[in-house]
């Protein structure tokens, strides 16, 4: 894969991932979910992919399409109440994790290191939702900020994602 992942979104709301810009406009959810199937064919192997905005931002929606393109097959759900999900059945597996109720930085570092240490043994792609809730610096990660667009009109309707490179490999230059 080359190191170029991004690029601003076609007016149709679908994801083009050619160019380092990073930054897309989700007119709907639907868009979200062809994001996240995007993602998962082109994020390396074994990536921790950290999902932020706000409740109803289209986090789950985006793993849908993750899931979608890893070719798991069941339903995917967001894990708020069971904090982790794991899909074994992808190329690679999926472990999903919702750090939404723990408000406590320690419990949430806890969990994240337990699902941290079985997403490296399965060889799965990691994806947190609500990361910050962590107090752990995590330098290897790919971050991708949901937001709503702001403004009036048809001409500000859906989504925002932008999607940032792990700062280790930004600093090293290493492509993924």
């Amino acid at each position: 894969m080359d190191g170029n992942l991004c690029r601003v979104a076609e007016a149709s709301g679908s994801p083009d991932l050619q160019s380092t810009d990073g930054t897309w406009i989700l007119e709907d959810l639907e868009a979200t979910r062809a994001l996240g199937l995007a993602l998962a064919r082109r994020l390396p192997a074994r990536s921790l992919l950290l999902l932020q905005g706000p409740l109803g931002a289209g986090k789950t929606s985006l793993v849908q399409g993750l899931a979608a393109g890893l070719g798991i097959e069941e339903p995917i759900t967001s894990p708020t109440f069971a904090l982790a999900q794991h899909y074994p059945s992808g190329t690679p597996p999926l472990v999903h994790l919702d750090l939404y109720r723990l408000e406590l930085p320690s419990a949430a570092d806890d969990l994240f290191l337990q699902e941290e240490e079985e997403a490296t043994s399965m060889g799965a792609l990691l994806v947190v939702e609500w990361p910050e809730r962590l107090s752990l610096a995590l330098p290897d990660a790919w971050r991708l900020e949901l937001s709503q667009r702001q403004g009036v009109g048809a001409q500000t309707e859906g989504r925002l994602a932008r999607l940032s490179k792990p700062v280790v490999q930004a600093e090293t230059g290493a492509g993924a």
